[in-house]
């Protein structure tokens, strides 16, 4: 007897069949596992793909899945630029992120951005991306969202993300806005705890709603709400579990009739609270259409949450009919994004472009600078602060390696604090005796964690360069030489690099 014939005895075919239909499961490694193939030609609606998927033969790997499946299936990924990443994980994208393309404000250059990782991944066969970021920064820059921002001007965030919508879908691949209806004024991390949305409701309608009605406007094909909690809306629940939110706001307020996924359901906003199949059926009751389990659910969970929305149609506590919306919607999408891939003449090769380059264009436009400009480096050393680990780009490469000598600093003290003033007084002084005769480039992702580090190597090394590779939310001393570009991407390390004389 298998796992799959143990697991399923007692599930209703038809019930089993529709709730197959409205998830996206993931997998481990790169070769879809034997339980998945199954799924997928019973009628599984498809998967979500996350790094450790992408080091092998991608376009081998979604061939296996398309061949699996009855029909065209859902083949998800974040894949934002930038700093979230899952096709160049290991390397760094080949692309700047939406802070870059921000302050670029060009949105010629966004579409063309978003419509080059658009055909990244249909090369890949991949065909919906969990992006863009659609979400307003706080104007202290919140740590949570960072560089994923096109920025904190809603109207500037709402005509970048209208493009990128555009972008993407231009070459058959969905668009997903996310995290409705808006993570960036949240202190709070939706993946740790359940993040509270600052403001009232009219607040919430001013700052963070245009770029969703822009991506609606746009035809975006998805959206994702977020595990976010905005009290006059959702009371204690987060967003993605509230009926207020998605059918209310999203769905009858602001007039969406497209796919509805779920941020992961393992996030501890989500999960913590419920349990993920507790948090599931809660999702789809809410008026959520597709269910994303998250990066580290496995097979054993995936039978848990399609035994758990089946028990709840038998029991009465989602109505089958709710169940039959959700599996139609998501039916209509994949039978779109089977006409789209077509249209679009793109093949499933696994031949990434990398855009021909218009990612390091748009980093050259974004980089900025102020103080005075530095002149030829002598043997120059590079000090990296690694920041806290934003869980949703993880630890990814960045910086300059490639082309000049480095030296990282870790501002996790073992504990997770941020640095501190003796940890900067030891770090300052150890990078002052390895910049001795040398010219000295401190390189941080966001100054704000490293501020006691800044402060000890500026009155110790005025001729330093500063580096911002995050938002610039934080202004430097009069008279340092400073570049800010935006982002932490592979290619916004070389726009620095070649300013800087490194390459």
């Amino acid at each position: 007897m298998t796992a799959l014939e143990f697991l399923e005895p007692d599930i209703d075919p038809a019930l089993a069949a529709l709730s197959d239909a409205i998830l996206i499961p993931p997998f481990f490694g790169t070769a879809p596992p034997p339980w998945l193939l199954r799924a997928l030609g019973r009628g599984l609606a498809g998967v979500t793909l996350f790094g450790s998927n992408m080091t092998g033969d991608t376009a081998a790997m979604t061939a296996t899945l398309r061949a699996a499946s009855t029909t065209e299936p859902v083949i998800a990924i974040d894949e934002e630029g930038g700093d979230v990443t899952r096709v160049t994980y290991t390397s760094g994208s080949p692309y700047p992120g939406n802070a870059a393309l921000g302050a670029v404000d060009d949105v010629a250059l966004t579409k063309s951005v978003y419509a080059a990782i658009g055909t990244d991944l249909a090369r890949l066969g991949i065909n919906t991306d969990l992006a863009p970021c659609a979400d307003v920064l706080a104007p202290d820059g919140s740590l949570v969202v960072g560089t994923r921002s096109f920025g904190s001007d809603p109207a500037l965030v709402a005509r970048h993300v209208a493009a990128a919508v555009a972008g993407l879908q231009s070459a058959g691949v969905a668009a997903c806005a996310k995290h409705f209806p808006g993570h960036g004024s949240t202190v709070g991390d939706s993946h740790m705890e359940l993040a509270t949305v600052a403001g009232t409701m009219a607040d919430l309608r001013a700052r963070d709603l245009p770029p969703f009605v822009a991506a609606i406007g746009a035809a975006s094909l998805a959206m994702m709400p977020g595990h976010l909690r905005v009290p006059e809306l959702t009371g204690e629940l987060p967003a993605t579990l509230s009926p207020a939110a998605v059918t209310g706001l999203l769905r009858g307020e602001l007039g969406f009739d497209g796919v509805v996924i779920c941020d992961a359901l393992e996030m501890k906003a989500a999960s913590a609270a419920f349990g993920i199949p507790e948090a599931a059926v809660l999702a789809v009751i809410a008026g959520t259409d597709l269910l994303c389990l998250g990066r580290d659910t496995d097979e054993a969970m995936y039978h848990a949450v399609r035994s758990a929305l089946a028990d709840a149609v038998t029991s009465g506590r989602l109505p089958a009919q709710r169940l039959e919306e959700a599996a139609a919607r998501v039916a209509g999408m994949r039978a779109r994004l089977a006409a789209d891939r077509e249209a679009s003449g793109i093949p499933a090769d696994g031949a990434v472009g990398a855009g021909d380059g218009i990612g390091l264009v748009a980093a050259r436009r974004a980089l900025r600078s102020s103080g005075p400009v530095p002149g030829p480096l002598t043997d120059p050393l590079v000090v990296e602060v690694e920041p806290e680990e934003n869980i949703a780009a993880g630890r990814f490469p960045w910086g300059f390696e490639p082309w000049a000598g480095v030296l990282r600093v870790d501002v996790a003290a073992g504990d997770g604090a941020v640095l501190t003033n003796a940890l900067a007084d030891t770090a300052a002084a150890a990078i002052q005796r390895a910049a001795a005769g040398r010219s000295l480039v401190l390189a941080v992702r966001d100054a704000r964690d490293a501020l006691p580090l800044i402060s000890e190597l500026v009155k110790a090394r005025p001729d330093m360069v500063l580096v911002e590779m995050g938002v610039p939310a934080w202004t430097p001393p009069a008279g340092t030489a400073y570049l800010a570009s935006y982002g932490a991407s592979r290619v916004c390390a070389q726009a620095v690099a070649e300013a800087l004389g490194l390459l």
